[in-house]
C-alpha cells in the first residue's frame, strides 16, 4: 500500500508544451495550498543551466520547496530512471509530511514514468558497453545490425536499423540479458510505473498556437538579454559538450554552433524560435495521446487548476 492509498493527497500535475505558462500558476498555487513542487524537466536538473531552460529563480524557488533542479552537474549525463528514484523518494517525503505535492514541467518521458514504465529493468555493463562500441567502430553500422539479426532469427520488428544508438541499446540489452527483442519488449509491457497506484490529478495547461508563438518569441529575446550566449560560455568551461543530452538542449544547441561559428549571430534568434516551435508541435501531439488528462485549462490570472483540491 502506497501513501495515496492510505487517504493522503493525490500527486497533482500541472503540465503542458513548453512557454505555456506553467511555471507562474504552478507557484500561485502551490503558495496558496501549501504545496511543495517538484520540476518536471529535463534540462533543469543541470546546475549551471539556467536562462535557457527559464528554471525557476532564487526568489522563485524561496517562495516555494522545489525538488528535481540542480541534481547533477551539465557534464554529467541523468537518465529517466535516475529521475524516476528521486521523484519516488520526493513524494514519499513530501506527502508523509502532510504537504501536497505538485509536479509541473513538460518533459515528456519523466512525465510518463509517473504512468507507465519508460525503461527496461536490463543492466547493461560496461563490457558489454565497449564491445558494442568496438564493433560499430570496427564494421560500422552494417556489423552491428548483423548482429542483432543473428541475435534475433525471428527479426527486428519495429527497430530503426538506420539509427546507430537505437541499434547499439538494442544489441546491448540482448547481450546484457541473453533475451531477443520480442522477448525483451514483451516483458517491458508487462512492467508497471513505480507509481502505479498513485492516486493522481492531471490539469493540462493550453494556449492557442499564435499565442505560443509570440510567447516562445517574446521569452527567446528575453533569455538572449539575459545572457544566454554568457550562460554557454560558461558550461564549456564546466564540460556541457561531454554531456550529449544536455548540450543538444533547445537553446544551448544553437548557442554552442553560435559560438563555434557555424551560426550567424543574426540568425540564432530565429533558428532558436524554429527549432521551439518545432518542439511545441511534438509537444502538443504527445499530451494528446500520452497521458491521462483530467481537465484541460487555459492559465488565466487567478485560474485554480485543481478546484477540488
Amino acid at each position: 500500500m502506497n501513501l495515496s492509498e492510505k487517504g493522503q493527497s493525490p500527486l497533482f500535475f500541472l503540465v503542458g508544451p513548453t512557454a505555456v505558462g506553467k511555471t507562474a500558476l504552478a507557484l500561485d498555487w502551490a503558495e496558496a495550498h501549501g504545496a511543495e513542487i517538484l520540476s518536471c524537466d529535463a534540462f533543469c536538473v543541470y546546475s549551471g543551466m539556467d536562462v535557457g531552460t527559464a528554471k525557476p529563480t532564487a526568489e522563485e524557488q524561496k517562495r516555494v520547496r522545489h525538488h528535481g533542479i540542480d541534481v547533477v552537474s551539465a557534464d554529467t549525463p541523468y537518465s529517466v530512471a535516475g529521475y524516476t528514484q528521486l521523484a519516488l523518494a520526493v513524494a514519499k517525503d513530501v506527502l508523509s509530511r502532510g504537504r501536497h505535492l505538485l509536479v509541473a514541467g513538460g518533459s515528456g518521458f519523466y512525465l510518463k514514468s509517473f504512468f507507465s514504465a519508460v525503461v527496461d529493468k536490463v543492466a547493461v555493463s560496461a563490457e558489454i558497453r565497449e564491445r558494442v562500441g568496438y564493433l560499430l567502430e570496427t564494421e560500422g553500422l552494417a556489423g552491428a545490425v548483423e548482429e542483432l539479426h543473428r541475435l534475433n532469427p525471428s527479426g527486428l520488428g519495429s527497430l530503426d536499423i538506420r539509427n546507430p544508438r537505437r541499434v547499439a541499446r538494442a544489441l546491448e540489452r540482448c547481450l546484457a540479458s541473453g533475451r531477443t527483442l520480442g522477448e525483451l519488449e514483451g516483458a517491458f509491457a508487462r512492467e508497471e510505473s513505480a507509481f502505479a497506484g498513485w492516486a493522481k490529478d492531471v490539469t493540462l495547461l493550453e494556449r492557442p498556437r499564435a499565442e505560443l508563438h509570440e510567447r516562445i518569441a517574446r521569452r527567446t529575446r528575453e533569455m538572449l538579454d539575459a545572457g544566454l550566449i554568457e550562460e554557454v560560455r560558461a558550461l564549456i568551461d564546466e564540460g556541457i559538450r561531454e554531456n550529449p543530452t544536455a548540450s543538444r538542449a533547445i537553446g544551448y544547441r544553437e548557442t554552442l554552433a553560435y559560438l563555434d561559428g557555424t551560426l550567424d549571430r543574426a540568425d540564432l534568434e530565429e533558428t532558436i524560435n524554429r527549432n521551439t516551435r518545432r518542439l511545441l508541435r511534438k509537444q502538443e501531439t504527445w499530451f494528446r495521446t500520452q497521458i491521462p488528462v483530467d481537465r484541460r485549462l487555459f492559465p488565466a490570472p487567478g485560474a485554480n487548476p485543481f478546484p477540488s483540491a
